[in-house]
């Protein structure tokens, strides 16, 4: 059964949530959460495959995006507001538990679900942000960075310079950023290279530079690259941020001493007991998980753990989507066998 993609708007007095939803209702949520600079659309190519498996799929706009609630202070943008949204979009829709499905910052949302309210998660699975225990900040990372491509004296923060960056000069980065937004969506939005394997990543050089794009202050004049955005994709995610900007969404990277502060306070020492899928971008050199140790952390703390290589960059869920439904999919069969039943119609069985 084909199930349409509908608009909705949760409005309380804390929060206002725009969501996609697809799927039946009584279903078994299974709840997508994108990440920097995106918006619920970055599911499009999740939301009608599940609703058709029998899940109830929603995608929300998170805060600071599209048609959520956009707030002017850098502390609006913390984890604990974010998760504190997920919680009640989830209790809104009439269900204690869901499946969690993060990406890029929509990762360490989930993570932060998984290990401060596991009794709200049946499982959880995310794209390209591993686990980190003690919070995704650059502190708890630099000590993982592979020093053979990172040397210390030339990237201090790895990879992670740019994040740096935004809390030193965070006008600058955001002014380049909304210069041209049609540009910066067109040069953010590259599926991943193979000849980029072994070479420092373009976050690496932001700070060195002055700034994303070479120091130039606004994104190149390039072609949208169409194995990952159609011109449709394009224009909605131009429209998004040229209405709300980029204070948003990178106040999310202003956080980080509230973010371990948050993490701090996880259950059983940010041990997760729950099933966990987590899916590397072979060609994702920002968050490279395959050669460097990023990954050690989530393999200590999760006692259910299932890795799967996906063959794109850091947009995987829409580089390579056929790869990414097909690790989702065996991982809810195999692993949640009793939510996919449950989710599944009631003429459909697991094969």
């Amino acid at each position: 059964m084909l199930f349409p993609v509908t608009e909705h708007v949760l409005r309380t007095d804390r929060h206002t949530t725009f969501y996609l939803s697809c799927g039946a209702a009584e279903a078994t949520p299974l709840i997508f959460v994108h990440g920097w600079p995106e918006l619920s659309i970055s599911w499009r190519h999740q939301l009608p495959v599940f609703a058709a498996l029998g899940f109830r799929c929603i995608a929300p706009d998170m805060r600071g995006y599209g048609r959520s609630g956009v707030y002017p202070r850098h502390e609006d943008y913390t984890l604990r507001h974010s998760v504190a949204d997920m919680l009640g979009l989830l209790d809104a829709l009439g269900h204690r538990k869901a499946v969690w499905v993060g990406h890029d910052w929509g990762s360490p949302v989930v993570w932060s679900l998984a290990s401060h309210h596991p009794d709200r998660c049946f499982g959880v699975a995310n794209l390209c942000i591993p686990y980190l225990p003690a919070g995704f900040a650059p502190a708890n990372v630099v000590g993982l960075i592979d020093r053979s491509v990172y040397p210390e004296a030339e990237f201090p923060a790895g990879q992670w310079e740019y994040q740096l960056f935004y809390e030193e000069n965070f006008d600058k980065a955001c002014l380049a950023f909304e210069a041209s937004m049609a540009d910066t969506v067109s040069a953010i939005f590259r599926k991943g290279n193979p000849a980029g394997k072994g070479q420092p990543a373009r976050s690496a050089v932001v700070r060195r530079d002055g700034g994303w794009f070479g120091g130039a202050g606004r994104a190149p004049a390039i072609p949208r690259d169409s194995a990952v955005l159609t011109q449709a994709d394009h224009s909605r995610y131009t429209e998004s941020l040229e209405r709300n900007g980029f204070f948003g969404p990178g106040s999310w990277y202003m956080n980080h001493a509230s973010n371990i502060a948050y993490a701090g306070e996880s259950l059983d020492h940010g041990r997760l007991v729950m099933p966990v899928l987590f899916l590397h971008g072979a060609y994702d050199y920002t968050c490279e998980t395959i050669d460097s140790r990023l990954a050690e952390p989530m393999r200590l703390h999760c006692a259910d753990l299932t890795e799967v290589v996906v063959q794109s960059g850091h947009w995987m869920a829409q580089e390579n989507p056929v790869a990414v439904n097909a690790a989702l999919a065996r991982f809810l069969s195999t692993k949640l066998p009793a939510v996919w039943r449950a989710a599944l119609p009631a003429d459909r069985s697991i094969q």
